[in-house]
């Protein structure tokens, strides 16, 4: 597969594995892959070849019982397949581990199954059921990349979507036990090979343990070649023999020599962080990180409660660059995050609408642009999908003159009750106050409040949009303030309903409550939040715009269209200058200049120190109006880092979101 213009992967929707049914030797129906010409596993003795190949092959029952880290357990694997694999190490970590122990699950698949297969699949497991269930809920639409599930509080499965030996050399993360799975060398050579066991070999931790059903010599050169032990154990049922092994030192990990800067702080999971900002950005890293166990307290200048009845409707929408770039793996890789959290967090709906996004082309120039993007991006349609006029009135609603993107998935959000209903997660803290400076102590960090008491914490993360950068510490960061302002509009009885989020100039979600949003007006350098009559002009007459018929029918239904009848909703957002957040370790500005001055001689003088950073202080900022589908993804990639778990992205997108980057870009230049 021919790598993107940015040395990734191709960003495309995977073909869904094939599935035929055949009865089994207990005579029932078990999934078969008619391209490997191989079963899945057999509804008579499947489940017990699992717990004897891969969990009792990699000792599990009593490595879960003396697990007592505070970082979670990590196996990771090579061919998801149906789950039944990661479901039995699931039910064994439940039976064995303390309360308090975790486990983070990794795996791989280049042809996932559809929901309908994987449920009829795992179906044969009654007692797997409660489990099953919450993965068919959050089963991910096949596109490549990673997809972080929550299968409960303290059990986490990561699936990277795409060849195996591909997605561990894009893993950041490092894995306890090997689960190496896959249809039989002889049936899927192409799995089998050395660059697989070397991708297994470096993303282990010493001592990682593995089990695989297979004993063929391409398996035991390939795993004594990348430096792992093995030895051949009694197999299962008809199989004679099978391997487990380990690896004792796993080999340097060789991906930040030409990046040492990116280099993450050595991991050092606290037990207290203090998170500065309660809006979406600091308020899903205060729930990712009360959910790991770890006591937050979250600080605002603002209580949100009181924000609460603002009617205030967010889209949950990206817009991806008709070329592949990281930006766009990053947003498209935030929204379908954002669309599996929200689901998971709150499957009545009650913060959010699973309406849909048109994304409106408004002019030929749009229009090329959207027909490059389906033609280099060939995604599922029920992730997004070109229609024309007719199409995008049919999905709106309402009569709609230009062709668009349609994003079945996106949605609609109400931000203020989102950040209320994060802030109550339990082990979080509110405290209302203003942050005045930052102190680093012997053990940790002490945050001065302008007024009252100050508070210590082990660490801290910084999530202010535009005031991130009002810290010594942070001021390195290039930020842009945007005024953005809402019209809202109290809508008349009988008044016509938008069937979806309509994107163009600005946007407009279907009305809630009888309230109708219209914004928001883009001004960058502005921080002044007193409401403009002529920014309910400029809202007004970008609706009218793109939803010509629209405005036209709310008039006919008597809708009073003065700006004087607008309530505005003033923000001041953050933006970065290449419209990216900034999320991870914030670095110290002055040791990377001072350290890696020689990139501006010659940027192919790679120096080999490791780029140092303010020990225990992460920001999460410049997430701009893009804030639900970035945010929540940099939440669990900030919790993840601290915590010392495998990233719920590739390393090349965590490396993207670096607080750093512009500091060795401006060095490169000569800046």
């Amino acid at each position: 597969m021919t790598a993107a213009p940015d040395g990734l992967p191709p960003l495309a929707a995977l073909d869904n594995a094939r599935l035929d049914w055949r009865n089994d030797a207990s005579g029932e129906a078990a999934p078969h892959s008619p391209a490997f010409d191989d079963v899945y596993f057999s509804r008579h003795d499947g489940r017990a070849e699992t717990e004897h190949v891969f969990v009792a092959g990699n000792r599990l029952p009593e490595r879960f019982r003396e697990w007592l880290e505070p970082r979670p357990f990590v196996i990771g694997e090579t061919g998801f397949g149906t789950g039944l694999n990661m479901l039995c190490a699931w039910a064994c970590f439940e039976a064995h581990a303390a309360p308090a122990a975790r486990l983070h699950l990794v795996s791989t698949e280049k042809f996932p199954l559809d929901r309908a297969d994987l449920a009829r699949a795992l179906a044969a497991w009654p007692d797997l059921a409660k489990r099953s269930e919450r993965l068919v809920a959050q089963w991910p639409e096949p596109v490549a990349g990673v997809h972080r599930l929550w299968l409960d509080e303290r059990v986490t499965l990561d699936l990277h979507l795409g060849d195996a030996a591909e997605r561990l050399s894009l893993l950041d993360g490092r894995v306890d036990a090997w689960f190496l799975d896959g249809f039989a060398p002889a049936k899927n050579p192409e799995m089998w090979q050395p660059a697989l066991f070397q991708a297994m070999a470096a993303r282990s931790r010493p001592g990682a343990t593995f089990a695989t059903f297979s004993c063929a010599g391409v398996v035991k050169r390939g795993l004594a070649a990348a430096g792992f032990t093995w030895h051949k154990a009694p197999g299962f049922g008809r199989k004679r023999e099978m391997l487990c092994g380990e690896i004792a030192e796993p080999p340097r990990d060789e991906r930040r020599r030409q990046t040492p800067w990116f280099t993450p702080p050595a991991p050092r999971p606290p037990r207290r962080v203090a998170v500065i900002g309660a809006g979406i950005a600091g308020a899903s890293a205060a729930a990712a990180l009360a959910r790991r166990g770890i006591a937050v307290t979250l600080i605002d200048r603002l209580e949100r409660a009181e924000l609460k009845a603002t009617h205030l409707q967010g889209a949950l929408y990206v817009k991806l660059a008709a070329d592949t770039n990281r930006q766009s793996r990053t947003y498209l890789a935030g929204l379908l995050n954002s669309r599996r959290w929200l689901a998971w967090l709150d499957p009545q709906q009650s913060l959010w609408r699973a309406s849909g996004v048109l994304q409106l082309a408004l002019n030929d120039k749009e229009q090329a642009r959207q027909t490059r993007f389906l033609a280099n991006h060939p995604l599922p349609e029920s992730v997004v999908r070109g229609v024309d006029a007719a199409g995008a009135s049919a999905a709106a609603g309402i009569r709609v003159d230009a062709p668009a993107l349609d994003y079945p998935g996106a949605a609609w959000v109400r931000p203020m009750e989102l950040c209320i209903r994060l802030a109550e997660t339990p082990g979080i803290t509110f405290r209302r106050g203003e942050v005045a400076a930052l102190r680093r102590r012997e053990t940790g960090w002490r945050l001065e409040m302008r007024d009252g008491e100050p508070i210590e914490a082990d660490q801290v993360i910084v999530a202010g949009a535009a005031e991130t950068a009002a810290f010594e510490q942070t001021a390195s960061l290039p930020l842009q303030p945007v005024r953005g302002q809402l019209s809202q509009l109290q809508l008349p009885p009988g008044a016509p309903r938008l069937g979806r989020v309509v994107c163009a100039g600005g946007y407009v979600p279907p009305a809630a409550e009888g309230v109708l949003n219209i914004g928001a007006t883009f001004t960058p350098g502005d921080t002044d939040t007193t409401p403009r009559e002529g920014d309910h002009r400029a809202n007004l007459e970008e609706l009218e715009r793109g939803l010509p018929h629209f405005v036209a029918a709310l008039r006919d239904a008597g809708t009073d269209l003065s700006p004087e009848r607008f309530r505005a909703l003033v923000g001041v957002r953050a933006a970065s200058p290449d419209k990216t957040p900034y999320c991870g370790p914030m670095p110290d500005a002055a040791a990377w200049r001072e350290e890696y001055a020689v990139l501006a001689k010659d940027a192919t003088r790679i120096p080999e120190a490791l780029g140092r950073h303010h020990a225990g202080l992460w920001v999460s900022t410049a997430h701009g109006s893009r804030g639900l589908a970035s945010a929540p993804l940099c939440a669990e990639l900030l919790a993840s880092r601290i915590c010392d778990e495998p990233l719920p992205l590739e390393q090349p997108l965590a490396d993207h979101l670096h607080p750093g980057r512009r500091l060795i870009r401006d060095l490169i230049r000569g800046k």
